[in-house]
């Protein structure tokens, strides 16, 4: 499986929003299409964000992805766990060990990744998925379509 980015944080969210704002189970093609995405890649996703808890599918006729969780209680950074995992932030790699720095850059970088990891979780805690259904009417705009 790729590496995650934040365009699957990104793709995350705004599946979640869509759901949250459906009356009804949709597809992951469906989803995709609103993403601007492919369904391959937009199952990968809602196959992390499945097994993180946030939301389930069911096969067949009226099947389709939904909510797991009530969308009040799902932040942004509960998706950014699920898409990010244990992924470092700063994409940190393995450096020359036959280099004065690389044989100490590695520790000091992860110290500064494990700080900014901890502050974008901070600030992705502040927003719900039920705030983005409000903020972009994903009520409204499943209705329409």
């Amino acid at each position: 499986m790729p590496r995650p980015t934040n365009t699957q944080f990104a793709l995350g969210v705004h599946m979640l929003t869509l759901l949250g704002g459906a009356a009804s189970p949709m597809s992951s093609e469906v989803l995709a299409a609103s993403a601007g995405s492919n369904p391959v890649h937009a199952r990968r996703v809602l196959a992390r964000l499945r097994a993180a808890g946030l939301v389930g599918s069911r096969p067949g006729v009226g099947g389709g992805w939904q909510l797991a969780a009530d969308a009040a209680t799902i932040t942004l950074a509960d998706v950014w766990r699920a898409v990010q995992r244990e992924d470092p932030l700063l994409g940190l790699h393995d450096a020359n060990p036959a280099c004065t720095v690389g044989q100490r850059i590695q520790d000091a970088l992860v110290d500064v990744n494990r700080r900014a990891a901890a502050a974008v979780e901070s600030e992705l805690e502040l927003t719900t998925i039920q705030q983005l259904e409000h903020d972009t009417l994903a009520r409204e705009l499943e209705r329409v379509s």
